[in-house]
């Protein structure tokens, strides 16, 4: 288990109003002592649920509001 200063919990909010959570843990790549190792692992998947019970606990959490466009549909014409 991760400490409350080695984690983060990321709340996306996009355009359409969908909202993704994640967790993010600090890693190392040598040992803990060198500092040049440190770093943050790839964003994981967590559940609203998850996310607000860390809230309450105390944990970092973060927000993001994704201004993203939606994807442009391409039609294909078939062959034929």
């Amino acid at each position: 288990m991760h400490s409350k200063q080695t984690v983060t919990y990321i709340c996306e909010t996009y355009l359409s109003g969908n909202q993704y959570y994640y967790k993010k843990e600090m890693i190392t790549f040598d040992c803990w002592q060198n500092l040049q190792s440190l770093g943050w692992s790839a964003p994981r998947p967590i559940s609203k649920k998850t996310f607000e019970k860390r809230k309450k606990e105390g944990y970092k959490v973060i927000y993001k509001n994704i201004n993203k466009n939606p994807a442009e549909v391409i039609f294909l014409a078939k062959k034929g």
